[in-house]
């Protein structure tokens, strides 16, 4: 047997084994994703999707928390993938995501302007995911290194939307096990929900919580059921965190322990249970809770990608090349 390398004829038969390891490792590299993967492809394509987001930010701070959701919604269905994206499948219309999910245009938008630069090379999955970190540094969150090389998929599941997205009625155990089955750590479930720091939710979403709770701050509950009535006005909003909804900060967590958490799976990290310590924690260190949130990130952004020849590079975010 021998082994060819590139500068010399053949290696001998000795070293076969190393020279297969070493390729099989290359091959695993070539597989992972990288900070750099479009240095040299597609040098100004972080700076022109920051463009497209910091614009979309700017003119509505709520779509900052929609990108970020965008990417959370993609990744714990089948991987971060733009499964999403895709008209075709049922995933875009699947419970969790219909009528709810938002900012589609902003990612077609800019996956249009990537094209005119560099054509059929940033995928919608990395766009997204790079997105959604640009839009949490836009309101004023924590920054970190997305990794690249993400493939599209060709495919999307809406019966797996359906099974594999947190509902807001969890309870804390329930919490716990939706993100263990996507390797995530109690902590890290979280802080990723610290997320909720930003952003709105619909009235459907919460409705059953400011009427029939009694874990919640009762004028609290009374100031949003002027907003959200027993029958009707599904889709008035309401923000997730009541005192600083337009800036990543901490004060998810402190409405957590006045009993202003928005939906009952908020409320649920602070009951009393196993994660109270975590919320307390998050309250005094506030740099703890960010650097967490961003490793959460980069961890989310790793789950199951498509490398390699998987999946394509689609030209349109919504539809299969």
């Amino acid at each position: 047997m021998a082994c060819y390398h590139p500068t010399s004829a053949f290696i001998p038969a000795t070293a076969t084994k190393l020279c297969l390891f070493f390729s099989l490792v290359v091959g695993m590299a070539s597989a992972q994703l990288s900070s750099n993967f479009y240095a040299t492809s597609c040098p100004k394509a972080l700076s022109t999707i920051k463009s497209g987001v910091d614009s979309a930010v700017s003119s509505e701070k709520r779509m900052g928390a929609s990108l970020l959701r965008l990417h959370f919604h993609d990744c714990f269905v089948n991987g971060c993938d733009a499964s999403i994206l895709l008209d075709a499948g049922g995933e875009k219309t699947a419970g969790p995501n219909a009528n709810s999910v938002r900012g589609y245009e902003v990612i077609d938008n800019i996956k249009s302007q990537v094209e005119k630069i560099c054509p059929g090379v940033v995928s919608c999955a990395d766009i997204v995911a790079v997105a959604a970190r640009d839009s949490v540094v836009a309101l004023g969150g924590p920054s970190w290194t997305v990794q690249l090389g993400r493939r599209d998929s060709t495919t999307a599941s809406a019966a797996t939307a359906n099974s594999d997205l947190p509902p807001p009625t969890l309870s804390l155990s329930g919490l716990i096990s939706a993100f263990s089955n996507k390797g995530f750590t109690a902590k890290e479930m979280v802080a990723l929900s610290g997320s909720h720091t930003i952003g709105q939710a619909r009235c459907i979403t919460f409705r059953t919580r400011i009427y029939n709770e009694t874990d919640i701050d009762s004028s609290f509950a009374t100031s949003l059921q002027s907003k959200c009535p027993s029958t009707g006005g599904d889709n008035n909003l309401s923000p997730l965190d009541v005192t600083s909804p337009a800036s990543f900060d901490n004060a998810y967590f402190k409405n957590l322990v006045a009993k202003k958490g928005l939906l009952h799976s908020d409320q649920q990290l602070f009951s009393g249970g196993s994660t109270d310590a975590q919320v307390n924690a998050y309250i005094s260190n506030p740099t703890s809770f960010r650097t967490d949130f961003a490793n959460a990130m980069v961890k989310m952004g790793n789950l199951s990608p498509l490398t390699g020849s998987s999946g394509q590079i689609r030209t349109t975010c919504s539809k299969t090349n």
